[in-house]
């Protein structure tokens, strides 16, 4: 059995498809660092991330494929899901080997696509619920902050919204779940990691925290959707599904 040890990066995962071709030997396995080797392998490739060799992979990829099948692969990779890394490696390969890759991609008879094109739906809809579900509060300092913590590594995948549509204001959003965010100062995102997250972990900011008139103003937006809610036509399941539970402590009108 053939493996390759990697950095566990998508540049990493390029570089290994490199790789790959370049020594005509393609893994069945991919490892992580410190990964035990199954059983078989005597040595696994070591592979070296390589920024000049991912963009050529990427470039090629990019030449093949349409920008929408391109983002599909992106969403995979940030779904995080045992095993999504060497899915798309067997993908990639796919779309090299073909001598059309229209014929890979629309292919749904290859458990690969299929199962490619699934997970990127799940990620996609997960993105749609951190645009919908998002609220921010402002603390003292005048920042808007949104702690979240999406199942999926979508926030990548939101910063280019959030900076149209909240443009003059300085905003945090930061991902709990992966103890990183991306700050925006008005002019691009830019990620950051925070020394000490304590006190974020319940969902909302201690009122220490918070800027003048904030938790008045989350009272009155609690208070305005309660008084919008029509009692006899709560549906909890219903709601649960358009709205899943695991948003419900960021936002003020729900926790």
């Amino acid at each position: 059995m053939i493996a390759f040890r990697y950095d566990q990066s998508f540049e990493g995962l390029l570089t290994a498809l490199f790789d790959a071709y370049s020594r005509r030997e393609f893994p069945e396995r991919l490892l992580s660092p410190g990964e035990v080797p199954p059983l078989f392998v005597e040595s696994p490739h070591e592979v070296l991330s390589d920024p000049v060799k991912a963009a050529r992979v990427w470039k090629g990829v990019r030449r093949r494929l349409k920008q929408g099948v391109c983002n599909m692969l992106l969403q995979v990779w940030l779904s995080e899901l045992p095993g999504s890394d060497e899915l798309l490696f067997r993908y990639l390969r796919k779309v090299f080997d073909a001598r059309d890759a229209v014929s890979v991609v629309t292919d749904f008879t290859d458990k690969d696509v299929l199962e490619t094109q699934q997970i990127a739906r799940k990620v996609d809809n997960e993105r749609e619920h951190l645009l919908q579900f998002v609220r921010f509060q402002k603390t003292a300092d005048g920042i808007y902050f949104a702690p979240v913590a999406p199942i999926y590594n979508v926030l990548p995948l939101t910063t280019r919204h959030f900076a149209a549509r909240f443009a003059d204001q300085p905003w945090l959003i930061y991902d709990l779940k992966r103890h990183y965010g991306y700050y925006y100062d008005l002019k691009s995102p830019v990620e950051v990691q925070m020394a000490d997250e304590s006190g974020l972990m319940d969902g909302q900011l201690d009122a220490s925290r918070l800027a003048p008139g904030e938790q008045l103003f989350q009272k009155a937006w609690k208070n305005y959707t309660v008084a919008l809610t029509i009692r006899e036509r709560l549906n909890p399941k219903l709601q649960r599904q358009f709205m899943p539970r695991r948003f419900w402590k960021y936002m003020p009108e729900t926790s």
